[in-house]
């Protein structure tokens, strides 16, 4: 299975990409979410508050993925 990830904001400059093509047998955003983390490093995709989309839609992290589906990774938004 095959899914293009984007990085937004912190986690863009954390990961050092705007997005990137990952490969293997994923269930669900957190799937994907758990493998960057191992093989990448990226602790930032750890952090609790994290909001995920897939297809551009917002979503949980227990979210199904799809061979072909676009995941993105965003850490929450706050304004005053």
């Amino acid at each position: 299975m095959n899914i293009t990830v984007k990085f937004f904001a912190r986690y863009r400059e954390a990961m050092g990409v705007d997005s990137m093509q990952v490969s293997g047998d994923f269930a669900t955003v957190d799937d994907v979410r758990e493998l960057l983390a191992r093989r990448d490093g990226a602790v930032v995709l750890t952090e609790q508050n994290l909001m995920c989309a897939r297809n551009e839609d917002l979503c949980q992290l227990d979210e199904p993925v799809s061979d072909g589906d676009e995941v993105a990774f965003f850490p929450t938004v706050t304004g005053g």
